[in-house]
């Protein structure tokens, strides 16, 4: 049987049994945020690695240096932080092993983190959300994909105050590139969407910036926006950055008052957009025709 009828048949069975998909997904989902607790962790470090020899090939490049070992996402190989013992397979089972090991090492009974199953149950309850609402569409697995970058850009956000590159730019041309093949809003809509959302956290940065001489928010907030407006067009950008805004003030009052920090300290501001942006990209249409019926238009 060719390819294509294959296919065909597996979305077809996919779209009868909706309860069977979403739950293929889900641990599909799992296994994709334990990939993303390692991104979160070490995407940073590589971008800096990266700096630093950047920089050392730029202003002494006569110096040498011992080449550095392999550090990437699949090298070196898992390890306990504590005692450094690289962990077998069966100490990698997204959820399930930290719950069997009482969220400790197996080895040296250091505390595991808890963020690394709420990354992989947060990972797999969003997936599941977003595949209930499109069903097996090619749009979305696109909104799957957006679903699981936006994860691990939320918590570097949130680390390291920063929105990768590596993540966010080809995050933009997948989004207009699946606009052309018709996937999503039309290409003219998608442009047009990007380029508004990137402008309009860009005015906000420099009309910021001229009157308090300060920065209030980094690039990365600007290329996240320009994502959500090629994705959904221009229409809804008023929504995210309305939403974002709201849940950014309130929860970052809130935390700062928690952590008895001043009113000046930063805070990220990428973890709102991303969460805005997908409350607005599977239900953005509804909450505007709500808003718009209640005030009688």
């Amino acid at each position: 049987m060719p390819f294509l009828d294959q296919f065909t048949l597996i979305v077809d069975f996919l779209q009868q049994n909706p309860v069977w998909f979403i739950s293929s997904v889900m641990l599909l989902s799992l296994c994709v945020g334990s990939f993303l607790n390692v991104v979160i962790y070490r995407l940073p470090i590589m971008m800096e690695k990266s700096w630093q020899q950047e920089y050392q090939e730029y202003f002494h490049p006569d110096d040498t240096a011992k080449p550095a070992a392999t550090f990437n996402l699949a090298t070196p190989r898992s390890r306990c932080p504590s005692c450094n013992t690289q962990l077998s397979a069966l100490d990698n089972i997204p959820v399930l092993s930290w719950l069997s090991l009482g969220g400790k090492c197996r080895y040296c009974k250091a505390p595991i983190s808890a963020r690394y199953p709420s990354v992989e149950l947060l990972t797999a309850v969003l997936s599941g959300l977003v595949v209930w609402q499109t069903g097996a569409t090619a749009y979305g697995v696109l909104l799957l994909v957006l679903t699981w970058c936006l994860v691990a850009l939320t918590f570097i956000d949130i680390d390291k105050m920063l929105l990768p590159d590596q993540i966010t730019l080809p995050l933009l041309w997948l989004v207009l590139a699946a606009s052309a093949a018709g996937i999503g809003i039309a290409p003219q809509q998608a442009i047009i969407g990007a380029a508004c959302g990137y402008l309009s956290l860009w005015s906000v940065y420099w009309g910021f910036k001229l009157l308090t001489g300060k920065e209030g928010m980094g690039y990365g907030d600007f290329k996240l926006m320009a994502i959500f407006g090629a994705l959904l067009g221009w229409q809804l950008l008023p929504l995210v950055i309305l939403l974002s805004s709201v849940v950014g003030a309130v929860v970052g009052s809130v935390m700062l008052a928690v952590q008895k920090k001043e009113q000046s300290t930063a805070i990220p501001f990428g973890p709102y957009i991303a969460a805005a942006g997908w409350i607005a990209m599977l239900w953005g249409s509804q909450i505007s025709d709500a808003y718009l019926r209640s005030i009688g238009l």
